[in-house]
């Protein structure tokens, strides 16, 4: 990709975010998606590709710090308990039980596999709330459901990356499922990384001090951002996990005290040019991926295992808040299905098909099933979020 492009790309990105300042009406990524499939039949684009090192080694950290840095404490810290149960244990009862849906139903169409369904599930399950969260504060006077999505969101990254790793494991050397060596492998990679990102966040909000320059300070805050990500993915834990901790732990360090502000403003001023630059690249060039990937035969397969997707959250969700009393009269049936619908597949799913991709590329119908739903993800329930806000909000 050469740097005329990049320009390019970017300067479509300004025009697109543009029209609609506030994202209040419409969802930007969905327009950008659209367009970047457009822009897969220009030639100049032909060259274009996105690539798994590009998402892991480029987006992914920058938009993972971005979002826990600026993440609301105060409300992770009042429902803590909720957002890790979601995060978690929502996610990998949705994993379960979507994979074993797409088992069964896939027989019809194609052969997959046990862990190949799995696989599909791990990467379909985590949530890209970027899309939404902006619409649904908008058009709710209670951000109750806008937080839950988004902090669920920034969980389920890191526990789908991990699931993802595993079952890829799996998938690649032929191995059929084990409860042992799943639970060991799950345990390290999050707790180890998780640990990694406590550390690694509260020595770099000390270390912050030792400059009083505010570009030195931003500096820090890019090897808070990347660092984090390196060094987890360097020892074998989750460098997802490492760097949403690392950025919660930094907000959390400077919260405590009211005369770091300073450093806020001057991170904000920086992190919030390098987020939507990064947003209006990452989704036009997914736009400009899929193509390649959307004509095939088994579109009705994947409608099929789109409609599972959104079942099976809302059975993961609805379940969990409903055993325990406190959080079934916090969370009717009617928020059970907003954030049903509000958990858009996005950045964190592509990146995990990109993935698979670079080293499974002879099963293209998998890849492209796989992209064919996260498209109808992002345009279906994107689109649709804001009236059926306003028509369960009535």
């Amino acid at each position: 990709m050469s740097s005329h492009q990049v320009l390019l790309l970017l300067f479509i990105g300004y025009i697109v975010f543009s029209m609609d300042k506030k994202q209040t009406y419409f969802p930007v990524p969905v327009v950008l998606v659209i367009v970047g499939l457009a822009l897969a039949f220009v030639p100049y684009f032909d060259d274009i590709t996105i690539s798994k090192e590009l998402l892991f080694n480029v987006f992914l950290p920058a938009l993972l710090f971005t979002s826990a840095y600026n993440f609301p404490l105060d409300y992770l810290r009042k429902n803590k308990w909720i957002v890790i149960c979601l995060g978690t244990l929502g996610l990998l009862l949705t994993v379960i039980l979507l994979g074993s849906a797409i088992y069964v139903v896939s027989a019809t169409f194609i052969q997959m596999s046990f862990v190949g369904a799995l696989l599909m599930a791990s990467i379909l399950s985590p949530t890209d709330p970027v899309s939404v969260v902006s619409i649904l504060k908008s058009a709710l006077s209670n951000e109750k459901i806008a937080d839950v999505v988004e902090s669920e969101s920034l969980l389920n990254d890191g526990t789908s990356i991990v699931l993802f790793s595993i079952f890829f494991g799996m998938f690649v050397q032929e191995t059929s499922f084990s409860i042992g060596a799943f639970l060991g492998e799950f345990l390290f990679v999050s707790i180890g990384g998780v640990a990694l990102g406590v550390t690694f966040g509260w020595l770099m909000s000390k270390a912050v001090h030792y400059s009083s320059h505010r570009t030195y300070q931003v500096m820090l805050s890019l090897i808070v951002a990347y660092g984090s990500f390196y060094l987890g993915e360097l020892v074998g834990v989750s460098g997802v996990l490492s760097t949403v901790t690392a950025g919660m732990m930094l907000s959390w360090e400077f919260g405590k005290n009211i005369k770091e502000a300073h450093f806020r403003d001057s991170l904000d001023g920086f992190w919030n040019i390098v987020e939507p630059s990064l947003l209006a690249l990452l989704f036009l060039l997914i736009g400009i991926q899929a193509a390649d990937y959307l004509v095939f035969s088994q579109w009705t397969l994947a409608v099929i295992i789109f409609i599972l997707s959104l079942v099976t959250r809302w059975l993961a969700f609805t379940g969990l808040t409903q055993i325990i009393p406190a959080w079934r009269s916090e969370f009717t049936l009617k928020d059970s299905s907003l954030i049903t619908w509000a958990g858009i597949k996005g950045t964190m799913s592509v990146a995990l098909l990109m993935g698979l991709e670079a080293a499974a590329s002879n099963d293209d119908i998998l890849i492209s099933l796989t992209f064919a739903v996260i498209l109808l993800s992002l345009v279906v329930q994107s689109v649709g979020v804001y009236p059926l806000t306003k028509r369960l909000k009535i």
